[in-house]
């Protein structure tokens, strides 16, 4: 397995990760009303967001020709 199909699968791991427990966080802000279940709801889907932007510009990376400017 090359390096970058490893990162690949890190990454798309971490934005299923954070997308879970934005999930459990707002349903949980849903049942209680609780301000911190509310923050880890949101935290947690900005960054879910931002690893899949970056897992977007990773992937797009990897289709580049070898000889294309980076």
């Amino acid at each position: 397995m090359r390096l970058i199909t490893a990162h690949k699968v890190l990454i798309g791991s971490a934005v299923a990760l954070f997308a879970f427990l934005a999930l459990f966080g707002m349903r949980n802000f849903a049942a209680t009303g609780s301000l911190t279940d509310l923050a880890t709801g949101v935290l947690g889907l900005g960054v879910a967001v931002g690893f899949g932007l970056y897992l977007r510009t990773v992937l797009a990376r990897g289709r580049q020709t070898p000889g294309q400017a980076r």
